[in-house]
């Protein structure tokens, strides 16, 4: 028994002796991961350096082709074969882009307001109208402009007008509108209305004096790519608003942006220099339009 005991024993320390348990290097684990990070620093380096060198690229080829062809027949008050002027529909671009805003952006933003604050958090009616929103997102414009065309133009018999390019532009950035609103919304801490209520605010007032101005750079965010949505859209528009070249003596009148007169003339292969030239004069607009929301944005959030 005291021989079988001892064999036992050294059996239990023969198996115990036998077990090793391995663990990887230190200096592997640092040495992978630094050279992990190292191929993701570069990789992501290389995508922002494409990123603009394709900006660069592009706002440069138009500078360069376009610059040379601004001319002073441009820029008449009166559009003929001769000058093809851009200013009247320079005039119908900034018009339209008025009225679709001050339609869609009311809305956009009050609906947005009630998904948040009012209608119940997870309910299948805000998870309804979140799918549809962001379905209608994903709907090309030449089918917009079809709705716009069979209803505006033909069922409301307004024509081929200005208003109906607007309600239709409306509708098509009222997604854009409502979705970034919504995230701005969201965004805000749940500590500044119950901070208002403790304070005794109501629910409306909260919402107006102190949730929406903080959420207001998210919503100027919406809007400026809402904007620049409406004004480089052309399919919508020739369904809608036409293409004539003329300032507009009603909202009843037919149109022409700059973007359909820049589509326009290019199909037509007439005036190619002149096509670059309005180019020039949209991508302009289209910053400066860019850069006073950026700068009305940044007002808003430091106050």
């Amino acid at each position: 028994m005291a021989d079988f005991a001892a064999t036992a024993g050294k059996t239990d320390d023969m198996t115990h002796a036998n077990v090793k348990i391995v663990f990887p290097a230190r200096h592997e684990n640092r040495m992978a991961a630094r050279a992990y990070a190292l191929v993701m620093r570069w990789l992501v380096r290389l995508a922002a350096l494409i990123t603009v060198a394709i900006l660069v690229f592009l706002i440069g080829y138009i500078l360069v082709n376009g610059i040379p062809n601004l001319k002073p027949s441009l820029f008449e008050w009166t559009y003929n074969s001769d000058n093809v002027s851009l200013m009247p529909a320079l005039i119908n671009t900034i018009l339209m882009t008025a009225f679709s805003l001050a339609i869609a952006t009311p809305l956009g933003i009050f609906a947005a307001v009630w998904l948040v604050e009012y209608a119940k958090r997870g309910s299948k009616l805000v998870k309804v109208v979140r799918i549809t929103t962001e379905t209608l997102q994903g709907i090309p414009s030449i089918v917009y402009g079809l709705f716009g065309m069979l209803f505006f133009v033909m069922q409301l018999k307004w024509g081929y007008s200005l208003i109906a390019g607007a309600f239709t532009l409306a509708i098509m950035v009222l997604p854009v509108i409502m979705r970034t609103t919504e995230e701005a919304l969201l965004a805000v801490p749940d500590s500044y209305r119950e901070g208002s209520f403790g304070l005794g605010a109501g629910k409306l007032r909260t919402v107006f004096t102190i949730v929406l101005p903080s959420a207001m750079p998210g919503i100027l965010s919406g809007v400026i790519l809402a904007t620049g949505r409406i004004v480089g859209e052309t399919a919508a528009l020739i369904y809608t608003a036409s293409t004539v070249a003329a300032v507009p003596a009603s909202v009843f009148s037919s149109t022409r942006t700059l973007a359909t007169h820049m589509y326009l003339l290019s199909s037509e292969g007439l005036h190619i220099n002149e096509t670059y030239g309005t180019a020039v004069v949209l991508l302009i607009l289209v910053l400066l339009i860019n850069s006073l929301s950026s700068f009305i944005a940044g007002r808003l959030a430091k106050k």
